[in-house]
Order: C-alpha cells, then sequence, then structure tokens
C-alpha cells in the first residue's frame, strides 16, 4: 500500500509530498520536529511529546499552525491512512515559505507536514545481547533543549557510529563530560546501583521516554542521580542504557573498546524495558481523544 503524507493541509501520496523551495525548514532549518511512537495501536504519550512541541516552537517565536484538537485529529487520520499499527509518527512545523531572508519574516503562516513509517517491534537482538556506542566530541549548538530539525552535528555522530559497527553515538563535552547519543538519552548504573543520567536543562533534549523511566525506575526501589557523568564512569558502570521513543530502553554493552561489565545486558535495564512495553500496552487506544 502506498504511503500518504500529510503536508499543508492535504493528503497527498508520499512519493508527490513536497514543500516549496523557500520553505524557512529547507533553507535554515528554522522549525522544530517531534517523533511519536505508535505502539500496536496506540500513540504513546501522545500528550507529552505535542507539550515539547509546543516548548520547541514557543522557544522559536513559531506560532502553533493549528489547536492541539485539530492537530490529533490530522495525527490520527495519517496514521489511519497509512494502516500503521506499530511505527512512527513524524511531525514537522517550519516557520513557513518566505523570501529568502535571515530575520523573521512577517505575518506568515506556519508550515505542517506529517509522515507516518511502520516499523518492526524491538529487534529481540538488541535486546539479548545489547548495542554498541561510540563516543564521539559534543559540537552541537548551545540550545540541545530545543528539538529543532537543525540536526547536522546529530547525523555526523550516526554517520560515525555506522562507521565504527556502533548503533549509537554519545556526545562528550568538556570535561570528558557525556551529554547525550545522537537520537538518545544516555544512562549508566553504578556499582552501587544508583540509576545516573544528565540532567534536563540546555545540553540535552528532555527525552519523553527519559521521563517515563524516571517514575518506573523510583517504583523498583532504585535512587536516581541526575548529573554528568565522564566517560570513564560509562566504561566502569554496572549497566548501561540508552533510551528514545522508538526503541525505548535499549541496552548498552560496550562503550569505544570497554565492554560493561560481563558484557551482557543488565537485569534493571531488562525490566525497565519489560515495564516500559508494559506502559505501552497500558496506553489509551489511537481511536481515542481522551488522552
Amino acid at each position: 500500500m502506498p504511503r500518504i503524507a500529510y503536508v499543508n493541509g492535504a493528503y497527498v501520496p508520499h512519493r508527490h509530498a513536497t514543500v516549496h523551495i523557500e520553505d524557512r525548514g529547507y533553507q535554515f532549518a528554522d522549525g522544530a520536529y517531534e517523533v511519536v511512537n505508535a505502539f500496536r495501536g496506540r500513540l504513546i504519550d501522545e500528550r507529552l511529546h505535542l507539550d515539547r512541541l509546543d516548548r520547541s516552537l514557543g522557544e522559536l517565536s513559531i506560532a502553533p499552525p493549528m489547536t492541539r484538537q485539530a492537530m490529533r485529529l490530522i495525527m490520527r487520520e495519517v496514521v489511519r491512512r497509512n494502516r500503521m499499527t506499530t511505527g512512527l509518527l513524524y511531525l514537522q512545523v517550519t516557520r513557513g515559505v518566505a523570501p529568502r531572508d535571515h530575520k523573521f519574516p512577517p505575518a506568515i503562516k506556519p508550515a505542517l507536514v506529517m509522515t507516518a513509517r511502520s516499523i518492526p517491534e524491538f529487534p529481540k537482538e538488541m535486546h539479548d545481547d545489547g548495542v554498541k556506542i561510540l563516543t564521539i566530541p559534543d559540537i552541537r549548538w548551545a540550545r540541545c533543549d530545543i528539538k529543532s530539525v537543525a540536526l547536522l552535528p546529530n547525523i555526523l555522530g550516526k554517520q560515525a557510529a555506522a562507521e565504527a559497527d556502533a548503533y549509537e553515538a554519545w556526545m562528550v563535552e568538556a570535561g570528558d563530560y557525556i551529554t547525550e547519543g545522537s537520537s538518545s538519552n544516555a544512562w549508566i548504573v553504578t556499582a552501587d546501583n544508583i540509576l545516573v543520567t544528565r540532567p534536563t536543562g540546555n545540553r540535552i533534549l528532555a527525552g519523553i521516554t527519559r521521563r517515563a523511566i524516571f517514575g518506573m525506575a523510583e517504583e523498583l526501589g532504585y535512587t536516581i542521580e541526575e548529573r554528568a557523568f565522564t566517560v570513564a564512569e560509562a566504561y566502569a558502570a554496572k549497566e548501561a542504557f540508552m533510551s528514545n521513543s522508538s526503541h525505548f530502553v535499549t541496552p548498552v554493552t560496550q562503550i569505544d573498546d570497554a565492554v560493561i561489565a560481563n558484557g551482557k545486558p543488565g537485569n534493571l535495564t531488562l525490566e525497565l524495558h519489560e515495564r516500559y512495553v508494559r506502559y505501552m500496552e497500558a496506553a489509551i487506544p489511537l481511536q481515542s481523544l481522551e488522552a
């Protein structure tokens, strides 16, 4: 079945979906985006993703393209037209179309694009074996808390990881402190069973999955420390994992050349993964607008 996209008021075949050459997202990366996970007919943490989109747009002084309710209806229609039960729903809002000029153009309409793509559920080999991480210098701008479409440093990091046969890149700032992954938040578990992750702020994106993990870890009785941690701490960790909307809680079993603990996914990581799956299964079905 051909994929369907939503582009500025119209549902069109994905292969024919286009934006104007002077769309400011295309020319300036002047926009924000969100990726919402669809899991077995449910949109996971939809409200929180839309809250974060609103925040990003506010930080960029871009007006919402429509009401929250209208956007949620379109999200459901895009999922329905693509017959997607498990996959990723992509939303992008840019400042709009205007003659090229660095300063904000007056009174233009924001542009909205949505696409949907089915993906398999969490790969068994990633659950059983974990993944490898490559550490790289963090060369991003100073507002990583905004989910901007300006992702060039992130894609360079992801490519560097792929060339090193790694799944993800964790970015490292001055002082050898890990900030986050190119498309994930970074976590370690210390020898004392303390769960450590970077605090929110301008240096990282406040992950939606990250937020859910806090509650789950506390239910399991684990202490959580929000603080910067070094590459050396990560090498010596009892466990390590990454989190994001597409792959939830992913065990990390190698960072650069350092094997983490015994090279197998840790017990807390696997428990958090299973709890997150149950959390998604309990979400409100896609047809509902209650969430």
